[in-house]
């Protein structure tokens, strides 16, 4: 089986751009665009190629990586790359969106030849940064196979869990740990703080104990800071995931309770403006109730 040597990246945002940076750093030719001019001129700074357009990567690249931001985004790139017409293509979608939207999207590529793969990943930006990200695959087995050195490329693990939908299915339980476990280190960190505690020793100590959790090693230093503008998922971004997943959830008629009790917490993020802050945000929103803020935390920084 030949290793593709050019991957394509639609969406160069904070996910897109990391994987792309870890593939170039990987050896591969990589093509990349974004409809802001912005994060093209990244790319070709982090040593990838931009592409004039969609249409224009789809050329020559036997892999495609979508890093998307909404439904309409996804629909309207897969029209683009089911247009450009090269037949035994493999898109690798790693947004997290509702499965028919994948599903819909998956059909149109099928039409000219195009498999899609469903591969949401697991973790946060800081971690693409590192690799150290999962990927939740699912589709043709097949297909997986030939992109197993592409992933290689730019996560740490990745996982074949069957049919179409299953890399999403998981990512929504995956999510919906963070989201809990997220809140919860805050509420700990804030419960500490009005105990007297230090907010830096807390992280380092709780982080080396049972009680720790991935979320409290990763954003508990921002929440330690009261510092949250460097955002790896946004809270405004974070709601759409949010969405998803309550949605799931109701399909099912599968009861949510701990990860329902976080949605009142994230949207008085968005209300206290935090939108463009890092979801670690919550510790600050916690604060607030408690009487316990120390200062206003430092606005976040806007992306384009």
């Amino acid at each position: 089986m030949a290793i593709p040597d050019q991957v394509g990246v639609v969406g160069l945002g904070i996910m897109g751009s990391a994987m792309s940076t870890n593939l170039v750093g990987a050896g591969f030719s990589v093509r990349g665009y974004d409809v802001l001019a912005r994060r093209r001129g990244e790319l070709s700074r982090a040593g990838g190629r931009p592409a004039r357009s969609v249409r224009d990567l789809a050329k020559g690249a036997p892999v495609v990586i979508t890093s998307l931001p909404s439904s309409a985004a996804l629909l309207e790139v897969a029209a683009e790359l089911a247009g450009a017409r090269h037949p035994g293509q493999i898109v690798v979608e790693t947004s997290t969106l509702p499965i028919a939207i994948k599903e819909e999207a998956r059909k149109l590529l099928a039409a000219s030849g195009i498999t899609l793969l469903d591969c949401p990943l697991s973790g946060t930006g800081a971690q693409a940064r590192i690799k150290d990200l999962a990927v939740y695959a699912s589709g043709p087995r097949s297909a997986y196979r030939r992109c197993v050195p592409v992933f290689d490329g730019f996560a740490r693990t990745h996982f074949f869990l069957g049919a179409f939908g299953a890399g999403s299915k998981m990512k929504f339980l995956a999510n919906l740990l963070v989201a809990i476990h997220n809140v919860s280190a805050a509420e700990a960190l804030v419960l500490g703080m009005k105990a007297g505690l230090d907010p830096t020793t807390m992280v380092t100590v709780l982080g080396d104990g049972a009680g720790s959790s991935r979320m409290l090693q990763i954003r508990g230093p921002m929440m330690a800071r009261n510092d949250y503008r460097d955002a790896t998922m946004r809270v405004g971004v974070w709601q759409k995931d949010m969405r998803i997943i309550t949605e799931f959830a109701r399909e099912l008629d599968c009861p949510t309770p701990l990860f329902a009790a976080t949605s009142a917490i994230y949207n008085a993020a968005m209300a206290q403006g935090f939108a463009e802050a890092d979801t670690a945000a919550v510790c600050a929103v916690l604060e607030s109730w408690a009487n316990t803020r120390r200062h206003r935390p430092l606005p976040a920084r806007r992306r384009g």
